[in-house]
């Protein structure tokens, strides 16, 4: 057999071994898919065949009905609804702006040599024990809350009417500023990391065209990552709204409607951590419930998370073929 035949078999041999190697990873990678969607699914029906009880007895209305009164069978979830919502966007709101504006110095105004340091700071708050979060807003911030921010607040803004009620320090309020600082190093690291790999070639382009500094970061860097930037709000959202232990410390768990951002109020994940262990029969029953609720919001989250990011996707593609065009 002659050298050029030997190499031809080996080749064919080599190629016959890489198919195999390709089948078998991505056969591998198709089973772990399945495992984890079989988990999701396995978990979604055990919480719906534990609530299955109280949706058996109570309907569905009781999901909007306002009153918790356990000892009285009474199951509005409502409150918790609103609280967990309220809750969440309190956080969201401030962390939107001061995370990606953080993400933006990170990556692009720190000087070199400070940019690890920052960067390592912001970090090690998402490493903080979300108990002790809540141990510090229910120790030193709510006294703070109760004898400065909360009475500045109302002078300056309670014409609004989201301040309105005595000064208590615990309540909606504090419980999204504690939730705003638990979810901020998540939307920092995501966002620094969507922004820094805007291609240079765009950023030197803006600049070269005469755009100042602030207006690329504006109309170039943040809007070519806004897609990148959405997926970080959907993540530092689905962890506001299942945070459990530091809101349950500082919201007051109070089982009524909040009428005022000062007003004590309840989540969802604190209403389940707080009656889990004496809950029996109905009321055991109704708590699954409000785990399936919350399964539905941050469903309804990741999916509309989604459509705006195919819908961004969309309009940056078409913004990309009219500009190619003319």
């Amino acid at each position: 057999m002659t050298g050029a035949a030997v190499g031809a078999a080996q080749r064919k041999r080599g190629g016959r071994r890489s198919l195999v190697g390709d089948r078998a990873y991505r056969g591998g990678l198709g089973a772990l898919v399945a495992l984890f969607a079989a988990l999701v699914v396995w978990f979604v029906v055990a919480v719906a065949l534990k609530a299955r009880p109280a949706f058996s007895t109570l309907g569905f209305s009781w999901i909007f009905q306002k009153t918790w009164d356990p000892s009285h069978g009474h199951f509005g979830l409502l409150p918790a609804i609103l609280g967990t919502l309220e809750t969440t966007a309190i956080a969201m709101v401030l962390a939107v702006p001061i995370g990606v504006g953080t993400a933006i110095a990170l990556a692009y105004l720190l000087p070199n040599r400070l940019r690890p340091t920052f960067s390592t700071a912001v970090e090690l708050l998402a490493a903080v024990p979300s108990v002790v979060y809540g141990l510090w807003g229910l120790i030193a911030l709510a006294p703070i809350f109760r004898s400065t921010i909360e009475p500045f607040l109302t002078s300056v803004l309670g014409w609004t009417g989201l301040f309105h009620g005595p000064d208590i320090g615990t309540g909606l309020l504090l419980a999204g500023c504690i939730l705003f600082v638990m979810v901020l190093p998540t939307m920092v690291a995501i966002s620094r990391d969507v922004l820094a790999v805007v291609p240079v070639d765009l950023v030197e382009g803006a600049m070269a065209l005469g755009a100042t500094r602030w207006q690329t970061l504006r109309r170039v860097v943040v809007r070519e990552s806004r897609v990148g930037l959405l997926g970080a709000f959907t993540l530092a959202t689905g962890r506001a709204l299942g945070e459990t232990v530091a809101v349950a410390l500082v919201i007051g768990n109070s089982p009524y409607v909040a009428h005022s951002l000062k007003s004590t109020a309840e989540t969802i994940p604190a209403l389940i951590v707080n009656q889990f262990g004496e809950a029996t029969g109905t009321w055991l029953s109704a708590l699954f419930g409000a785990a399936l609720v919350l399964l539905a919001i941050g469903l309804l989250v990741n999916v509309g998370a989604r459509l705006l990011v195919r819908t961004s996707a969309r309009q940056g593609a078409a913004t990309s073929t009219s500009v190619a065009v003319a």
